[in-house]
């Protein structure tokens, strides 16, 4: 006996959950680099050019991370370039034992780390997720 929310035999949400294809990681690869990449230079901008390089800097990983969604037409793609992004700036924030760092003790890059945390997740959260092919009709009728 089928329940009425049950998904149909042969639409993409019934369908068992399988690896990605090798182009697929590959551009989720690429997108996690890129934002790293992003990190450190946003770490070298926001500093340097106070409060526009700030702006710049969350500008461009907002951008990143949006861009990423789009590119690949799911979560994934905000996800993968906000998580390179996370780990280069906890990265740079680390003190050596020299006594180098990267962030001075300032406003500004207090509200790069946190302001850049809270665009991840906003662009995380509202990049398209994937639909199921069909008709414009709502999901869940």
């Amino acid at each position: 006996m089928s329940s009425p929310n049950r998904a149909a035999a042969g639409s993409a949400l019934a369908q068992p959950l399988r690896l990605p294809s090798a182009g697929r990681f590959a551009v989720h690869l690429g997108l996690f680099l890129l934002g790293a990449v992003v990190a450190v230079a946003g770490a070298l901008l926001q500093g340097a050019w106070f409060p526009g390089g700030l702006l710049l800097a969350l500008g461009g990983a907002a951008g990143l991370f949006v861009g990423g969604a789009l590119a690949t037409g799911g979560r994934a793609g905000a996800v993968a370039p906000a998580a390179g992004w996370l780990i280069a700036v906890v990265l740079l924030t680390a003190s050596r034992p020299e006594g180098d760092f990267l962030f001075a003790a300032g406003a500004g890059s207090y509200v790069f780390l946190l302001g850049g945390m809270a665009v991840a997740v906003m662009c995380a959260t509202l990049a398209p997720g994937r639909q199921p092919g069909g008709s414009a009709v709502r999901l869940g009728k």
